[in-house]
C-alpha cells in the first residue's frame, strides 16, 4: 500500500441503520458515491466512532466494509474501524476484514475500566499487526486509555504494521507533540499522523498533519475539502473563513449523541444517514434548530 494515499480528507462515516435495527445498503452505497463524485474525499473510514462501531457485530462490520470497497472500485483507500476490548476480539473481526482490500485497520485501544500499561500496549497492537496483515492506525480517542505521544511513537517506530494515529480527544497538544517527535524519531515518511481534533483542522493541517479522520468531515464533506485545499495552496485568509463555519456547524452537533448529530447536518443537506442504533438518542429539537443554523450559516468560500 502507498501510504501517501493515506492523506486528506477521509470522513468517517455513520452506519444507517433502519427502524428495525437493520443496516440500509443502499443508503451507504449512495453517500459512499456522494463523498466520491460530489464532495471529492481522499478516503473513506467505516465503523469507527461515528460509524456507531462499538455497536456492530463482526458480521456487520465486514458487510459495511465490503460495500464501501466495492463502491469505491479503488478509487480512494477504505479503513475499517476495530471497536474491541481484548486482543483476540480485534484480531477475530480485522480478519473478517482483511480479505476485502481495505487500506487499514483503524483500531481503539482497549477501554473497558482496566487499561493495559504501556508494555501491554505495544504487545497488543504488535499482535494485531502481526496475526492480520493488514496496516494498523491507532484511534487515540479513549480518555482512561489514553496514549501518550511518547508511547505511541515507540509504538511506530518498534512495532511493523503499525502505521499511524488519528489523534482525538480534543488534544491539540498531543497532535502537535506527535509530529514533532516522529520527526524526530526520523519515521515521518513512513507514517500517518490524521487530527480528529474536529474544531481545530485548520490549524492541524497548517502545523502538518497528514490530514483527519473525523465527524465534522461527515457532517460537511465537501467544506472540509475545501479547508484542506486552501490550507495545502496557502490560501490562509480563505481557510480561516472556513473554518469559522466549521466550528460554528462543530459547536452545533458535538454532544453525547454525535453521531445522530451527524445525520442531521446529512439530512439538511440532501443526504441520508438513517437513524442511531438504540440507546443513542435523535437530535433533540433545540440539537436540529442550532444544526439546521449553523449550516445555513455556511457559504462557500471563493479562492484562487
Amino acid at each position: 500500500m502507498d501510504i501517501a494515499r493515506l492523506s486528506g480528507i477521509i470522513p468517517p462515516m455513520v452506519t444507517p441503520f433502519r427502524e428495525d435495527g437493520s443496516i440500509d445498503e443502499q443508503a451507504h452505497r449512495r453517500d459512499v458515491r456522494y463523498m466520491i463524485d460530489r464532495a471529492k474525499v481522499h478516503g473513506l473510514a467505516v465503523c469507527g466512532s461515528t460509524g456507531e462501531g462499538h455497536t456492530l457485530t463482526t458480521e456487520e462490520t465486514r458487510r459495511i466494509a465490503g460495500w464501501t470497497v466495492d463502491e469505491v472500485r479503488g478509487e480512494v483507500p477504505v479503513i475499517a474501524g476495530i471497536i474491541a476490548n481484548s486482543t483476540q476480539g480485534v484480531i477475530e473481526r480485522a480478519r473478517a476484514v482483511a480479505d476485502l482490500g481495505v487500506a487499514a485497520l483503524q483500531v481503539t485501544p482497549p477501554h473497558y475500566v482496566f487499561r493495559p500499561d504501556d508494555e501491554a500496549m505495544v504487545r497488543h497492537f504488535g499482535e494485531i499487526a502481526d496475526k492480520t496483515g493488514v496496516p494498523v492506525i491507532i484511534y487515540n480517542v479513549i480518555p482512561w486509555s489514553y496514549l501518550l505521544p511518547p508511547l505511541l511513537v515507540r509504538i511506530l517506530t518498534d512495532v511493523e504494521g503499525v502505521i499511524g494515529v488519528k489523534q482525538s480527544a480534543s488534544d491539540m497538544k498531543a497532535l502537535a507533540d506527535l509530529l514533532l517527535l516522529i520527526e524526530e524519531a526520523g519515521i515521518e515518511e513512513r507514517v500517518r499522523i490524521m487530527s480528529a481534533v474536529d474544531a481545530l483542522l485548520y490549524p492541524s493541517f497548517q502545523i502538518g498533519s497528514h490530514g483527519a479522520i473525523a465527524a465534522i468531515l461527515t457532517a460537511a464533506p465537501d467544506v472540509c475539502v475545501q479547508l484542506w485545499n486552501a490550507v495545502q495552496t496557502g490560501h490562509h485568509e480563505p481557510a480561516l473563513k472556513i473554518h469559522k463555519g466549521l466550528l460554528r456547524l462543530w459547536n452545533a452537533i458535538d454532544a453525547p449523541n454525535l453521531p445522530a448529530n451527524t445525520r442531521t447536518a446529512m439530512r439538511l443537506t440532501g443526504r441520508e444517514g438513517g437513524i442511531p442504533r438504540p440507546p443513542m438518542p435523535a437530535s433533540s429539537a433545540e440539537q436540529q434548530s442550532k444544526i439546521r443554523a449553523a449550516v445555513e450559516a455556511m457559504a462557500p468560500v471563493a479562492f484562487a
